[in-house]
């Protein structure tokens, strides 16, 4: 039986706009860009296979750094990104009381 490949959908590259919110997340394979406003946190894995599918995902990393880069290089930067200050622990009620 032939696969049905309308079932399957390619991520746009463009769908992912480095620093533009900080809610979006590009995932390639188990690899995630978390995107910010001042930073895009990368997490987990990626294996780029030697076949089509590698391929296609070495294309869409390829991309989503490209479309960082870029970003990068529209802005005037500073010299560091100040870390976020860390929230003081609050007390909350006991929601099983």
């Amino acid at each position: 039986m032939p696969e049905d490949k309308s079932s399957r959908r390619k991520p746009k590259a463009d769908a992912f706009e480095p620093f533009a919110d900080d809610a979006a997340v590009r995932n390639i394979g188990a690899l995630s860009f978390e995107n910010g406003t001042d930073r895009i946190a990368l997490h987990g894995s990626l294996d780029l296979t030697k076949d089509k599918a590698g391929l296609a995902q070495a294309r869409l990393l390829q991309a989503t750094l490209d479309a960082i880069v870029k970003a990068l290089e529209a802005g005037d930067l500073p010299e560091a990104v100040a870390d976020a200050p860390d929230a003081a622990p609050r007390s909350v009620a006991n929601p099983f009381a």
